[in-house]
């Protein structure tokens, strides 16, 4: 929290976003670094986007944010899913990564994303109706995910649903970055959520969707 105020606090005095320094988050790269690892074809292959969005069930007229999107990977996709009458929101903390994503949008003539500057604990989006909100090897970097999550609820209308795809195992010299399962359904308990559907799509990560606790 306190960074998050210091960042807005900058911005009230006038300092400008391109010479603040990033809100946290865990296991922070450059901009560049996140664009040559994320766009990797190799990688992109075992994403399964096809699967992903047909099991998450994303229909024409839906609103849906990707968060912490890096490149926009997977919000390029959603916002074909979604098309012509829904919308789909990229959000990201890092400045160059949202432009990089607005970029690419107009290159491929996807006019129904758009790019979002969130902030460490909120993703800032200007909606609060959408459909689904997605994590995608995401939300072991957020540092306070049980506070994101109570705040991005309010983003969802009632029947919205909160996907998570996230690693099963990993980040062992890093173990502030090391969720797991049951972390991430404790915390959406407190955000008034609850596991729907669980999804066997890959063997190194769980994929989970939530909804609305009855």
């Amino acid at each position: 929290m306190r960074t998050a105020r210091l960042y807005l606090a900058l911005l009230a005095i006038g300092i400008g976003p391109a010479t603040l320094p990033l809100p946290a988050q865990l296991g922070a790269r450059s901009a560049s670094e996140w664009i040559k690892t994320l766009e990797r074809e190799s990688r992109t292959a075992e994403l399964k986007i096809d699967e992903v969005i047909a099991r998450i069930g994303l229909r024409p007229g839906d609103l849906v944010a990707d968060l912490g999107a890096g490149t926009g990977i997977f919000t390029r996709p959603f916002a074909r899913a979604v098309s012509p009458s829904g919308k789909a929101y990229a959000v990201e903390i890092d400045r160059e990564l949202v432009e990089y994503i607005d970029r690419r949008a107009r290159e491929e003539g996807i006019r129904n994303l758009e790019a979002i500057l969130g902030q460490a604990n909120d993703p800032n989006l200007p909606v609060h109706d959408l459909d689904v909100a997605f994590f995608h090897d995401v939300l072991h970097h957020i540092k306070e995910r049980e506070l994101y999550l109570k705040r991005l609820a309010g983003y969802l209308k009632p029947s919205g649903r909160i996907v998570v795809i996230d690693l099963l195992h990993g980040h062992d010299k890093e173990p502030e970055m090391q969720i797991s399962l049951d972390d991430v359904n404790r915390w959406m308990d407190a955000a008034g959520f609850q596991p729907t559907q669980q999804i066997l799509l890959f063997k190194d990560k769980f994929f989970v969707i939530y909804g609305r606790k009855l």
